[in-house]
């Protein structure tokens, strides 16, 4: 029997309380290790590159009114606040510019909300650095099993998942990093449930921000409290009124438990090249193909038509009211790629968003479902102003599983991102120690060397 097999009569948190408390190190291949610290650095870029936004700087007052006494860093902020308050905003940080990763079946981005408190907690308890990465690894894989649980209806029926099952993967790093015992592992999983929510509907705004930010805060304070001896229902997932049914109706308990510890989630992470929704990345990549094939410009282009899945027309087939809305837009997808051949930060703010010329080729886009293309994939077609047509079909836009973005290429998105928060210069050896946070017997100086 597997070590992790669940036993006759055995409950899931059971399972997953045994798991986050006797997994030992050596049964963690050196490469999750490695994938551990591609998703750091991708975290603490994407927070570098919003450090002076309002919204952070609000929740900062915010939090600051009624943090403890003692501190942890903010990421490329002077500020500091107690592990609760710094889980909270370090994780808004690094969901705001819609750059963190995403992992594939779920497409949430668990990093954005294991890695703020793991951090927080072990800069205020002076923890190593191979212990921080061995956590995260745990907490990634169990919030991802869970998201895997009730998907696709889950997220189909307005669950912001990143926030509601991303609280688990919290709770369950922050449960190894204090040594709980697989009870009070499985107690703070259960008390993950009661603190598990965030809804869709606020996905272009800053309400989608504070769900990540509470999930981090709340995967830590469910860790603490189990630890203090707090009691959660035995089936608090998977019983008659537990999460896994409330919020996903048929869960697949197999997807929670079946191969646990033999394989993993983690290697299946992606990194987004473009600071928008990954189902929008192929639509980027074709409208960019087809920009330099038919050496096109805005006034060249008729009609635009993007064909894709029923996520894609979900998700984008909207207006663009405000620059967040630019993020989740199929339609500002298509332009900027056809007209800027770029879509960077700067290509998703206000300025750019409302251009005259983006918008109107943003109104020349239309929307198609292709009910036969699979998740993540797109096709353009532009026909132009003097007769011309052509089309580019993308499968596997760049940052994919079957595209993958190398260590460099997060290094230089890390390096962008610094740039636009005004630390290019300490970007490298931000980098560098990053890299190395598995030789730290003390990830304290380290923590303090992110912040300004």
């Amino acid at each position: 029997m597997a070590p992790f097999a669940r036993r006759e009569g055995e409950l899931v948190g059971q399972v997953l309380g045994r798991f986050i408390s006797s997994l030992s190190q050596d049964e963690m291949a050196p490469s999750l290790r490695h994938d551990a610290k591609r998703a750091l650095l991708n975290y603490v870029g994407g927070v570098l590159g919003v450090v002076e936004n309002p919204v952070v700087d609000g929740a900062i007052r915010v939090m600051a009114a009624f943090s403890g006494p003692e501190k942890t860093t903010l990421v490329g902020r002077p500020e500091r606040l107690d592990a609760m308050g710094a889980s909270f905003v370090n994780a808004i940080a690094a969901n705001l510019l819609d750059f963190d990763d995403t992992h594939p079946n779920t497409v949430a981005h668990y990093t954005s909300v294991v890695a703020p408190p793991l951090l927080a907690l072990a800069e205020a308890r002076r923890l190593p650095g191979r212990q921080v990465l061995d956590a995260f690894i745990i907490g990634f894989e169990v919030g991802a099993r869970l998201g895997n649980s009730v998907q696709p209806g889950h997220y189909t029926h307005g669950w912001h998942i990143t926030a509601t099952s991303g609280v688990f993967g919290a709770a369950a790093g922050c449960a190894r990093l204090l040594g709980l015992s697989a009870e009070h592992a499985a107690q703070a999983l259960g008390l993950a449930a009661s603190q598990s929510g965030s809804v869709m509907e606020n996905l272009t705004t800053e309400g989608k921000n504070v769900g990540v930010g509470n999930a981090a805060r709340n995967g830590l304070l469910s860790a603490l409290l189990a630890q203090e001896g707090f009691t959660a229902a035995p089936a608090a997932i998977e019983g008659t009124f537990g999460w896994a049914r409330v919020l996903g109706q048929e869960p697949k308990l197999g997807e929670i438990v079946d191969g646990l510890g033999e394989r993993w989630e983690l290697p299946k992470n992606t990194y987004k090249p473009y600071p928008s929704g990954v189902v929008f990345h192929a639509v980027i990549d074709a409208a960019r193909a087809l920009r330099e094939r038919m050496d096109l410009s805005a006034a060249d282009i008729a009609s635009v038509v993007v064909r894709g899945d029923q996520l894609m027309i979900d998700r984008g087939d909207r207006g663009v009211e405000n620059a967040r809305d630019s993020r989740v837009s199929t339609h500002h997808s298509a332009a900027i790629g056809l007209a800027l051949g770029k879509a960077g930060v700067r290509e998703h703010t206000a300025p750019v968003a409302f251009d005259p010329e983006i918008v109107a080729l943003r109104r020349k886009v239309r929307s198609e479902l292709a009910a036969d293309m699979p998740p993540w994939s797109a096709s353009v077609t532009v026909q132009t102003v003097d007769g011309r047509t052509d089309t580019v079909t993308v499968e596997h836009a760049r940052g994919s599983v079957q595209s993958p973005m190398s260590d460099a290429d997060l290094e230089a998105k890390f390096r962008d991102n610094a740039a636009i928060g005004g630390s290019a210069d300490k970007a490298g050896a931000r980098m560098a120690a990053i890299w190395a946070m598995e030789e730290s017997s003390d990830l304290a100086p380290l923590m303090r060397s992110m912040g300004a």
